[in-house]
């Protein structure tokens, strides 16, 4: 099932490139799923995650769990 990403608020990640590339923007404040885009196609495809998976997957990659 797609989610509707209509009310989506997107944001740009900390780490992005500043010159427009490399560039990943996550969506939070939606009801029970958080949404991944590539800022250089908006209109493209989203990846989406469940709250949970996300929260653990955010804290892996801050304790180091994770190569980024």
């Amino acid at each position: 099932m797609t989610p509707d990403l209509t009310n989506a608020v997107w944001r740009k990640s900390t780490r992005s490139d500043s010159n427009g590339g490399a560039c990943v923007e996550v969506a939070d404040n939606l009801p029970a799923v958080v949404a991944v885009r590539d800022s250089k196609d908006r209109q493209g495809p989203a990846l989406s995650f469940d709250v949970d998976r996300w929260t653990g997957f955010v804290q892996g990659i801050k304790a180091g769990s994770f190569d980024a």
